[in-house]
C-alpha cells in the first residue's frame, strides 16, 4: 500500500516537473527566459522546453504594433499661451530583450519624451503657427522618439495630434476674428454683386436708349420722306391739274370754319382775303352760266341756270354763315369777347 502512494506521489511530480517545463507561447507574443539569473533565450510562438527550477520564464511581451492615447498635456506657445495638446502614438517593439532589459517600464518612458519633445517642438511656435502646423509635429515628434527608442527595443510608426485646445479666451477671440472675416468677406461680396448689377443696368440703360434713338431717328426720316413724297405728289397733281383761281378760291372758303373750331382760340382774324373769295365765288358761279336767248323750247336750260344761280346762292349763304357761326363762338368761349378783324 504504501509503495504504491509512494508511486502515486512520484507520477504526480513527474508530470508537474513535465508540465513545468513545457511552455506554449501563442503568436505575436515573446516571453524572455533566465537561467539562473542571467539571460539566457527568448522563447518563440509554439512549443518550447525550459528547465525546470533552473530557467525564469517572465510575461510574455505583446510584439504587435500598439496605440497609446496620452492624457492632454498644457504646453507654452512663443507667444506665451498655455494650450491642452492631446496626442496618439502607435509603436511597436522590435526587440523583446532590449524593451525588458533596457528600460523599466517603456510605455511611462515614451509618454514622458513625448510630452518633453512636444514641449520644445510647440515652445519654438507661436499659436497660429501651432494650429496650422500638425504635420510639421508631427513628423518633428516621430524623428525624436524613433530616435530615442531605438536601443530600448522599439519603433515609434507613427505619432498624430488628436486636438490642441486653446484657452477659452482666445477661443471667444478667435470666433469673433473668424466672424469679423465672414462678415467682411459677405459685405465685398455684396458690394461686388451691386456694382455689377448697377453696371449691368447701366449698359442696359444705355443700349435701350441707344436702340430708341435710332427708332425714333429712323422713324422721323421716314416720316420726313413720306411728308415729303407726299407734298411732291400733291404739288405734282396740282400743276398737272392746272387750277384755275376759282376752284382755289372755294376751297379757301371750305377752310374756313376749321379756324375757329379749337378749344383754345381766344382771337380770330378773318382776312380781307374772305371778301375776295366770296366774290370769286359768286363770279364763278355766275359766269358758268350758258348765255342763250331765251325762246320758248329752252325751258329746261332756263331750269339748269336756274338752279345753278340758286346752289351759287345757297354756296355764299353758307360761307356767309360758316363767318357768323364763328364770330358768335369767339365771343361765347371762355366768356371774353372775341374780335374779328376784316
Amino acid at each position: 500500500m504504501e509503495s504504491l502512494i509512494a508511486g502515486l506521489v512520484f507520477a504526480l511530480f513527474v508530470i508537474a516537473i513535465v508540465l513545468m517545463a513545457v511552455r506554449i507561447v501563442p503568436q505575436a507574443r515573446a516571453r524572455n527566459v533566465e537561467r539562473l539569473g542571467r539571460f539566457q533565450r527568448t522563447l518563440q510562438p509554439g512549443l518550447n522546453v525550459v528547465i525546470p527550477f533552473i530557467d525564469r520564464v517572465h510575461p510574455a511581451i505583446d510584439l504587435r504594433e500598439q496605440v497609446v492615447s496620452f492624457q492632454p498635456q498644457p504646453v507654452i506657445t512663443e507667444d506665451n499661451l498655455v494650450v491642452e495638446i492631446d496626442t496618439v502614438l502607435y509603436f511597436q517593439v522590435t526587440d523583446p530583450r532590449a524593451a525588458f532589459y533596457e528600460i523599466a517600464s517603456y510605455l511611462q518612458a515614451v509618454e514622458q519624451l513625448t510630452v518633453t519633445t512636444l514641449r520644445n517642438v510647440v515652445g519654438s511656435m507661436d499659436l497660429e503657427r501651432t494650429l496650422t502646423s500638425r504635420d510639421t509635429i508631427n513628423s518633428q515628434l516621430r524623428g525624436v522618439l524613433d530616435d530615442a527608442t531605438g536601443r530600448w527595443g522599439l519603433r515609434v510608426n507613427r505619432v498624430e495630434i488628436k486636438a490642441i485646445d486653446p484657452p477659452r479666451s482666445i477661443k471667444d477671440a478667435m470666433e469673433k476674428q473668424m466672424r469679423a472675416e465672414r462678415d467682411k468677406r459677405a459685405a465685398i461680396l455684396n458690394a461686388e454683386g451691386q456694382r455689377q448689377s448697377q453696371i449691368l443696368t447701366a449698359e442696359g440703360d444705355k443700349q435701350a436708349a441707344v436702340l430708341r434713338a435710332e427708332g425714333q431717328r429712323a422713324a422721323e426720316i421716314l416720316k420726313a420722306e413720306g411728308q415729303s413724297r407726299a407734298i411732291d405728289q400733291v404739288f405734282q397733281a396740282v400743276h398737272r391739274n392746272d387750277p384755275d383761281p376759282k376752284l382755289l378760291a372755294y376751297q379757301y372758303l371750305q377752310m374756313l370754319p376749321q379756324l375757329a373750331q379749337g378749344p383754345g382760340n381766344t382771337f380770330w382774324v378773318i382776312p380781307s382775303e374772305v371778301t375776295s373769295a366770296l366774290e370769286g365765288v359768286s363770279r364763278a358761279f355766275t359766269e358758268a352760266l350758258p348765255k342763250i336767248a331765251p325762246t320758248a323750247s329752252s325751258a329746261a336750260t332756263d331750269e339748269a341756270a336756274a338752279k345753278a344761280a340758286e346752289d351759287a346762292a345757297r354756296a355764299a349763304a353758307a360761307a356767309a354763315e360758316a363767318v357768323a357761326d364763328a364770330e358768335i363762338e369767339g365771343s361765347v368761349l371762355d366768356g371774353r369777347p372775341r374780335t374779328t378783324i376784316v
